[in-house]
């Protein structure tokens, strides 16, 4: 079990402060929703945190060693990664990137390959290469190759928002239902956010403007504040509603 830590994060780029001086705290295990508006820093955060990006200042911890002291083999066997984007250098089929993917681990559970292809419905598009893919496809592949390995901490950056809706749920549940492992999500659904993740981190301009407990943070109106929008919301038997309020 390894948890992460980002200690007093800063990243400046031509100018612009993306993150200023952020600190934040994740346990070895459970489920956080990153939320926050267009530009609060939200995908340069992951981006940091598994050493993709250099922070002007600060350093990220990962169990009791730096980040930046790991080897990119070290940092790939702790921390699956999700990007927004992606586009791989070849275009490989569906089942030579699952096999890509496993060959991260140091060990590979009998049958995991297998197992996860069938999971996320991939079994019938194994031949087919990632340029015949539509955008919800791909976003099921990114996530079997990186779920293959299981890995100690898995940080995701909005990996259902090209889904279908049941496929969306689908995804959310695999990635909140970890057991003893970490999962790092950027969420744009803050239904999502709120209904299925055991916490929730508002990031606003750069900084963390509130953190707590899912359960906790959803009457916080300094998530209204981070939007600048106000926010009503609806308890529904399977969790909460929130709908921008077009009133005064």
């Amino acid at each position: 079990m390894i948890g992460i830590a980002a200690n007093n994060l800063s990243v400046r780029r031509n100018g612009a402060t993306l993150l200023d001086g952020l600190s934040l705290s994740l346990a070895p295990a459970g489920s956080v929703a990153i939320i926050g508006p267009n530009g609060a820093g939200k995908s340069t955060l992951l981006k940091v945190l598994t050493g993709i990006d250099k922070p002007s200042v600060g350093a990220v911890q990962i169990g009791d060693r730096d980040l930046a002291s790991l080897s990119n083999a070290q940092r790939a066997s702790m921390i699956g990664y999700l990007p927004q984007y992606f586009e791989p250098h070849w275009d490989l089929s569906v089942a030579d990137l699952v096999r890509l993917g496993a060959e991260r681990g140091d060990r590979l559970a009998a049958g995991a390959i297998e197992a996860v292809t069938e999971k996320f419905e991939l079994t019938q598009l194994g031949r087919r290469r990632w340029s015949t893919l539509s955008g919800g496809e791909r976003a099921r592949v990114l996530l079997a190759t990186v779920l293959v390995v299981d890995p100690p901490v898995l940080l995701a950056d909005e990996p259902a928002a090209s889904l279908d809706i049941r496929h969306r749920l689908d995804v959310i549940r695999a990635l909140t239902r970890r057991g003893d492992r970490l999962s790092v999500v950027v969420v744009h659904d803050l239904d999502l956010a709120f209904t299925f993740f055991d916490r929730v981190v508002v990031i606003d301009r750069g900084r963390v403007v509130a953190d707590g407990p899912a359960r906790a943070l959803i009457d916080d109106r300094r998530i209204d504040e981070a939007f600048s929008v106000r926010f009503d919301r609806l308890k529904t038997p399977d969790g909460w509603l929130l709908r921008a309020s077009t009133g005064p």
